[in-house]
Order: C-alpha cells, then structure tokens, then sequence
C-alpha cells in the first residue's frame, strides 16, 4: 500500500542494556522524548501515539498510561497495537495512513521492552503469556521448551533440505557482528570469527548461543507525519508496505515454513515502485541466524538454496554486493523486535551510519515477521 507523503523525521533510543533495570513504560517515555528531540517538535505538536510492547508487557501499562507519563495532551489517534514482531511495520503504515488522510499531524510510533529482571530469565518474562494448555501446552509436554528448540527444528529441516551445513549459520553469525562493531547501540560488539562462533555452547541443536539474539531493556521510537514542513533535512520517506498473515498454513508438499512472506515483499515494492535491484539495504527480522537465511530466499533476494553461499562468500557483510541488518541486527546489534530493521534502515538512509554506512543508500526494505511466522509486513523506504 502506498503512503506517498509520510515520512520518518524523528529517531530515538535509550541506551540498550543486556542487565536488569527500567520498567518498559519508563524506557519507553526515554525514546519518545528523545525522537521529538530529533523531530523538532514539544509534545503539543503530537496528536498521535501508537504503542507496540512485547509479551513480558502487561497490556494495561502501556496506551493511556504511557500517554500520560509521557505528557501528552488530547490525542487523535491512541492505540496499543499487537502483532509480535510485525508490530513496528504495522504501526508505521498506520501511522502513515493516518497523517496521509488528515486524521492526525504527527505521530509517535514507540516500542519498549525489559525482560532482563533481578530475578528469573528473559525467557521466564516472554513464557508468562504461554500456559500449558493448547499447542504450547503439548510442545512442553514433548520437551520444546521456548522459542530456540522450536527453530532449532526449522533450521536442521532448512539443512537437510537446502544440503546447507552448520557454516551456513556460522557466516551468518560473524556477518552480522562486522557490521555491528562499528554500531555504537549494540550490545555485542567484540570481533568475532569462525572459530569462536563453535566455541560458543548448543543451545538447541544445530543452534548455538551465537545463533540466537540476546534480550536487551531498551526502547525506540520513531516520529511520522505528512507535513512537508516538519524534519525537511533529515525526512526518510514511506513509500510503500506490504503484509500477508499464513496464520501457519502451508501448502502440501512446500518445503518453506515461511510461506506467504514474498506476497508482502512484493507488494511492498509494487506500491512504492521500486524493484529488488533497487533496494540497497535490506534489514531484517532475525532473532536466529537461520530466519536471515530463509527471509533472503523466501522474500526473492536470491535463488532457493542460494543464501548459504552468499552468506560464506560475505555477500550480506560490510563491502556485500547485498548488505543486510547493517547494524548486527537482533543477532549483535539489539534485540527490539521489528523496531531493530526499522531504526537501522533510517540510520543508513540519513547517512549517519559513520563507520558502517553503506555508500549511496537510498532505499532500504524493513521486514518483520510475527509469532512463528504468522505474520509478515514489509516497509519500503527512501531517503529525502
């Protein structure tokens, strides 16, 4: 869908933490202040707030709530919106339809998370929503315990099928470092090869550490808006989404789990008019190594069974003729859901990448995917 006029002009992050501290709603104001800073704009200027938050987030503590501690007047549009890590697109294309139409001015799009507690894991914080009854219920009772067994079997399927190897993640994992050594947000930002990566320990078969994203409390927020008057030096513009919900069913006999999620790339890129070959960076949801692997050929940036040697031969890294999550993304960057692709994608298209900056980037794909690919959403933007 096409939202020709809105624009990103504002950017902000707290700073992302790998240890306890901060309530989600506290950090969440942080990076709302800190984009209306970036904007330009008083919060008298604002008259829409999207919330997105994570499932360790009690619903109640966000929306009004967030509004008020944040010192917001009358709002227009108000809204918690909910769909895992598809939430950012779809609060961005939400946002944009709304200052495209009128109904608001300038909207703040905003998402927070804190599973990092004094007591208990970040995976006991996500698992409080689960229960024990239902699919979840029955997974447990067999032993999948979370999320990282559940893609431990999606990644030992994708190398059996693809005839991939283990190296396939490894290059993965050490792409995504590089970029993130020059990202003064990520959290893991130490040199890392070949042979650290297999030194980390097996978490869930072929699943190592390094294969997975690490929890971080932190929040990011982004501004919207349709006025050509507000953000004119540093505007990113939306030029077009694209969503598709599989709700996990899959065609008989297909071999992708990640069916449906090329429909909402190319309609991304048809409502912006824009091809493949025009997006220069592509910044991904990627909380493990093999969903970067599945995304670049499910979402036609290279043939089936060929993201494994673009990967090994450093095609997706700094100096890759296809750089991908320019910024660690979820793997060493920060793990923020949606909001990890998009913060990255306006940083490259403001040119304030400094050391991991892509020469000449103009236009950049946003993916995310929810719940366990239930939901795809793509976001085409360009720079100013």
């Amino acid at each position: 869908m096409t939202r020709r006029g809105a624009a990103v002009v504002g950017l902000g992050l707290t700073e992302m933490s790998v240890r306890p501290g901060g309530e989600a709603t506290q950090l969440a104001v942080a990076a709302v202040c800190a984009a209306l800073a970036d904007a330009g704009l008083a919060r008298a200027d604002v008259d829409g707030l999207l919330v997105g938050s994570s499932q360790g987030v009690r619903p109640d503590r966000v929306g009004v709530a967030l509004a008020r501690q944040a010192g917001f007047g009358d709002l227009r549009v108000l809204e918690h919106v909910e769909i895992k890590g598809a939430t950012t697109v779809a609060m961005v294309e939400h946002a944009a339809r709304a200052v495209c139409a009128g109904a608001a001015r300038a909207v703040v799009c905003v998402f927070a998370d804190a599973p990092l507690r004094e007591r208990g894991t970040a995976g006991s914080t996500y698992a409080r929503s689960g229960g024990n009854t239902g699919v979840r219920g029955l997974e447990r009772a067999c032993g999948v315990l979370g999320t990282v067994p559940t893609y431990a079997l999606l990644a030992a399927r994708w190398l059996h099928v693809t005839g991939g190897t283990p190296d396939d993640l490894c290059a993965v994992a050490v792409s995504a470092r590089a970029w993130a050594m020059d990202n003064p947000a990520a959290v893991q930002r130490a040199p890392l090869d070949a042979e650290a990566y297999r030194a980390s320990p097996v978490i869930a078969a072929p699943l190592r550490r390094l294969d997975c994203a690490r929890p971080v409390n932190g929040a990011a927020a982004v501004v919207v808006t349709a006025d050509p008057g507000i953000g004119l030096a540093r505007r990113v513009q939306v030029l077009g989404s694209g969503s598709v919900h599989p709700v996990r069913r899959r065609r008989a006999g297909a071999e992708s789990w990640f069916g449906g999620g090329r429909r909402a790339v190319e309609d991304a890129l048809v409502s912006a008019g824009v091809r493949h070959c025009d997006v220069d960076v592509l910044e991904l949801y990627d909380p493990f190594t093999v969903v970067t692997l599945h995304l670049l050929e499910e979402y036609g940036f290279c043939q089936p069974g060929h993201a494994g040697p673009l990967a090994r031969e450093g095609g997706i890294g700094p100096a890759g003729r296809l750089p991908t999550n320019t910024g660690g993304g979820q793997l060493s960057g920060f793990y923020l859901q949606g909001m990890t692709p998009l913060v990255e994608a306006v940083v490259q298209l403001r040119e304030e990448g400094a050391g991991r900056q892509v020469p000449g980037a103009r236009t950049a794909l946003v993916g995310g995917i929810g719940g366990r690919v239930d939901h795809h959403a793509c976001l085409v933007l360009a720079a100013a």
